[in-house]
């Protein structure tokens, strides 16, 4: 979501605040935010500055020096183990989803994590027992299930394909089936001989022993759905929406919800206690919201570090095995190449532009109240974009209305409609037009195509963070006709460098 993600939905007007991915419409949390997943190079080169302050005050020269983003991947609360895992310097694609590994203990704690071209990483305790990685996949995954021994693994699509591996067995999928909204989530049965589906309009899909108890398809959602829980007895399950809300079903009961209650940044997870007796959640922003008998440990709602300007997005959470701890996912925490799958049309440019735009991801890379190195101290999403064209050597002006960016490529390179298929490089401007700050509300730049039609994107002026201490971040995948129900905001169109 272009919250993970978040992102700006705008040039101009009034602050709101910002947010990251799988998230969805942070619209319906607070004001036009969008979501998105982070990553940077431990060494790549990217801007660094003096901070500036002041409103009207510029930001400094631009200058190219080594950057090590501060993120490790994954975070710890109470007793959980194992931060900063070491996956090598660059990863083929974001990372997107967790699994504790439920055969742990807390001497020996372990979890799996996937990125969304399907490539697993174990960490601790937990096997490896096969992975997509090597594959060139039609959807990208967007989640992750263990089995109960901690033995083997499923991976879901964004299109409902499964993908299993060691003792997981192949009960079915929605891989080649329509589907009204794409896949958020996945949830096993307690003996691993089934599991749910959940989609971002709350249908559910049953396979194996998994007994369907009901869902939120056809009903009217204040936000999307991004994430689902099932209970200890596998006789129901809960689901949780991006403003908070929890929708029970079966023996899963209601323990509470942020539905209603303005929070910060949109969820993005949810995990179960395993004696039915509570859940967490967690925002893009890191903020953990506990209910029942769940323990709160902590949470990076002050910032990373303790600093509140300082807000990598947050992507999943998941428990210790004595639920006495927990674990975040921050994509940041990673440089990723895009390079699963490859680039369906690589070029010089479009190359460079994907290679400098990575270079940039950072948290607030400038301290002034919107400042930032590439332009005035104001909403900075287009003076990102062009900025990154024109260090790729298109010779487009600096502009700081996103709506100019299609003027300008509408008249020298070309512009798509939102239905079309985009290529990395190209601009995409979210909104329903170019014409003013209220139609053109905030633009990225694409650097990764999905065959199926996903993108993943990076861009400026993003969140998660206060307004006005904002950051560059990667948002996706996500498929762009479906931005409304995951970024808050459609696509008017795609410009070309």
């Amino acid at each position: 979501m272009i919250d993970p993600t978040n992102h700006r939905l705008r040039a101009s007007g009034p602050p709101t605040s910002a947010s990251r991915r799988p998230a969805a419409m942070r619209a319906a949390v607070l004001g036009l935010v969008l979501t998105a997943a982070a990553a940077v190079a431990p060494m790549a080169p990217a801007i660094v500055t003096a901070a500036t302050t002041g409103a009207s005050a510029g930001a400094a020269e631009p200058q190219i020096a080594p950057h090590v983003y501060q993120g490790g991947g994954v975070i710890t609360y109470g007793d959980a183990q194992l931060s900063n895992p070491g996956l090598g310097p660059t990863l083929s694609s974001v990372m997107v989803g967790m699994a504790a590994d439920p055969a742990a203990t807390n001497g020996e704690q372990g979890y799996w994590l996937v990125g969304a071209d399907g490539g697993v990483f174990a960490v601790g305790s937990a096997g490896f027992y096969g992975s997509t990685g090597a594959l060139r996949l039609n959807a990208p995954v967007v989640g992750m299930a263990s089995t109960p021994d901690g033995k083997g693994y499923w991976l879901v699509a964004l299109d409902g394909g499964i993908f299993s591996f060691g003792d997981a067995t192949f009960y079915g999928s929605m891989g080649g089936s329509h589907l009204n909204k794409p896949v958020v989530g996945m949830a096993a049965t307690p003996d691993g001989k089934g599991y749910w589906l959940v989609a971002q309009d709350g249908g559910i899909f049953s396979f194996g022993d998994a007994t369907f108890y009901g869902s939120m398809g056809g009903s009217h959602l204040n936000a999307p759905i991004t994430g689902m829980a099932a209970s200890s007895t596998g006789h129901g399950y809960w689901m949780v929406a991006a403003d908070g809300g929890v929708f029970t079903f079966g023996d899963a009961p209601f323990l509470g919800s942020m539905g209603g209650t303005v929070i910060n940044d949109p969820v993005v997870d949810m995990v179960a206690m395993p004696n039915n007796g509570g859940y967490l959640m967690v925002a893009t922003d890191g903020e953990v919201f506990h209910f029942g008998n769940a323990g709160f440990f902590g949470s990076l709602a002050g910032g990373y570090g303790g600093n509140p300007t300082d807000v990598p997005p947050i992507a999943a959470i998941a428990l210790t095995p004595d639920e006495q701890g927990y674990w975040l996912l921050e994509p940041d925490g990673w440089s990723y190449g895009f390079t699963n799958p490859p680039s369906p049309a690589a070029t010089p440019t479009t190359s460079a532009i994907v290679s400098i735009a990575n270079s940039q991801v950072n948290s607030d890379p400038d301290k002034g109240r919107y400042c930032n190195p590439y332009g005035p101290c104001e909403e900075w999403c287009a003076l990102f974009a062009t900025w990154v064209w024109e260090q790729a050597g298109v010779p487009i002006p600096s502009y700081a209305f996103t709506g100019d960016i299609y003027g300008w490529a509408a008249a020298h390179t070309g512009v798509l409609p939102p239905a079309a298929a985009p290529l990395p490089g190209d601009a995409v401007l979210y909104g329903t037009g170019p014409y003013s700050t209220a139609t053109s509300v905030h633009v990225g730049l694409v650097v990764q195509v999905w065959p199926d039609g996903a993108v993943v994107t990076i861009e400026g002026d993003a969140g998660p963070a206060p307004s006005g201490s904002l950051a560059v971040v990667v948002n996706g995948p996500y498929l762009p006709l479906q931005s409304v129900s995951y970024n808050g905001v459609p696509i008017y169109a795609f410009a070309q460098p």
